[in-house]
């Protein structure tokens, strides 16, 4: 069985005390020794305006100044001295309104421009760090100081998954060292992401006709799958026999499970995997065959077909926005990889009358100042930035809050990253007050003691 090892980095990780809505209730031995999955779909707590999350995370800082938040005041005082020093930078690319609701939204992004009813941009960010590591850690977990769960994983343990042949949680191919983005900290193991993909260089291996496979040693090349049951049957009863003894063993728990799903990806996962049946037509909506677009159209694609199949949050990751100089070249080049697949994306989730439950996230960790730096680049911004969503129960063609006239800080209806967070577990139907897990003697949350949901933006 070291072979299933390899599947989820988190069956070393232990099971807790679970404080759901409001209750204290402990997974006990009985529970899991009974076959009680509990990646079982759940209830939430009111009805909810979206059943699953593709969360599209531009890792680098995109600038929004550049992007989707208009500022006609910039152009016009391009050159003179900023706020905090430097001088004022136009944006060198063009906005115009889009759409029937008139969305200001740059040249930069034409085809997701072209989605501008569908978009709900939300113009008044902000979070507590000016640094990649901290920005990206509470983007992600609510918080920067601390190892916490992640968002994804805080969804699947307050939802379950609706296919229990999958895990629940993907993180298609993030960047190395971002464990933190997609982990379950003291959550429940089995409610940590499964990375598929490599570091974010490479896309998880796709090609048509091809075996579809995509994670190292999901199939064990030496026993039948009736031979592996039989081993996996044998490990668990002694696992299982540890447990009565002992009632309470985090680690053991967390494998029994752990165990238990890889086995059963292994005939799930290639075929999810193997996009032989995708027409060419949809493979050009998402620019699988441009060099250009090619590695991030794949993942927009497999994040579809993951949704599809029940997944209920999945994370793809867009890395090196990071420009503090080639803004220019190198801005426009990120984009450009990246602007086709996303449009294809709501295209495809759109016809296949997905969009309307289905919550899609665009954003970075932080924006970028709207003063120069080098001449041609932008430094970090945290106290004013853009993200967007569209789908799952939120308004389309909609601008939310503000930044002042050059871009640099939040001034209206400002959203801080436990307001945002509170907001997506809201179209979930999840109560971000209730939705808690006892740790350490007390009850945590993803948004600590804060958090306002954005009640404008719903539908």
């Amino acid at each position: 069985m070291h072979s299933r090892r390899h599947l989820l980095k988190t069956v070393s990780a232990g099971f807790g005390y679970l404080a759901f809505a409001g209750m204290n209730n402990r997974t006990s031995a009985d529970e899991l020794t009974s076959g009680q999955n509990p990646l079982s779909p759940k209830s939430p707590h009111f009805a909810p305006r979206a059943k699953r999350v593709i969360f599209l995370c531009m890792q680098g800082g995109p600038s929004h100044v550049d992007t989707f938040d208009y500022k006609p005041q910039l152009a016009k005082d391009h050159g003179k001295r900023g706020k905090y020093g430097g001088s004022l930078l136009k944006s060198p690319w063009q906005f115009r309104q889009r759409g029937e609701s008139g969305l200001w939204i740059s040249e930069i992004f034409p085809e997701v421009a072209g989605h501008a009813d569908d978009l709900c941009l939300i113009r008044s960010m902000q979070c507590d760090q000016p640094v990649h590591p901290g920005a990206m850690t509470q983007m992600h977990t609510g918080t920067a100081q601390f190892i916490r769960p992640s968002l994804g994983a805080w969804t699947l343990y307050g939802l379950g998954t609706e296919n229990n042949s999958l895990p629940g949680f993907v993180s298609l191919s993030p960047p190395s060292g971002s464990s933190r983005n997609y982990g379950n900290s003291f959550l429940p193991a089995i409610y940590g992401g499964t990375k598929v993909g490599r570091g974010g260089r490479n896309t998880p291996r796709f090609a048509r006709g091809g075996s579809g496979e995509s994670i190292p040693d999901i199939k064990n090349p030496k026993l039948t799958d009736k031979q592996q049951r039989r081993q996996l049957d044998y490990i668990q009863s002694l696992n299982r026999e540890k447990l009565r003894r002992e009632d309470y063993q985090p680690g053991v728990e967390g494998v029994i499970e752990s165990y238990e799903l890889a086995f059963r990806m292994q005939d799930a996962m290639p075929d999810l995997m193997d996009t032989s049946d995708e027409s060419e037509k949809t493979l050009e909506m998402y620019g699988v065959n441009e060099t250009a677009t090619a590695n991030f159209g794949k993942q927009c694609l497999l994040a579809r077909r993951f949704v599809e199949a029940g997944v209920r949050f999945v994370e793809v990751t867009h890395g090196n926005w990071d420009q503090h100089v080639n803004l220019t070249t190198d801005h426009k080049a990120r984009a450009e990889a990246c602007d086709l697949p996303i449009a294809g994306l709501l295209q495809d989730l759109k016809q296949r009358d997905m969009l309307k439950d289905t919550l899609v996230i665009w954003g970075g960790e932080f924006g970028r100042t709207p003063a120069a730096q080098g001449g041609d680049g932008r430094n970090h911004n945290n106290k004013g930035y853009t993200t967007w969503m569209a789908g799952g129960g939120v308004k389309g063609g909609f601008s939310y809050g503000a930044t002042d006239e050059h871009g640099y800080e939040a001034v209206e209806d400002k959203c801080h990253i436990h307001d945002w967070h509170a907001t997506i577990l809201h179209l979930l139907g999840l109560d971000h007050e209730q939705l808690t897990y006892r740790y350490a003697g007390r009850d945590f949350r993803l948004t600590d003691v804060h958090g306002n949901i954005m009640k404008d933006i719903l539908v």
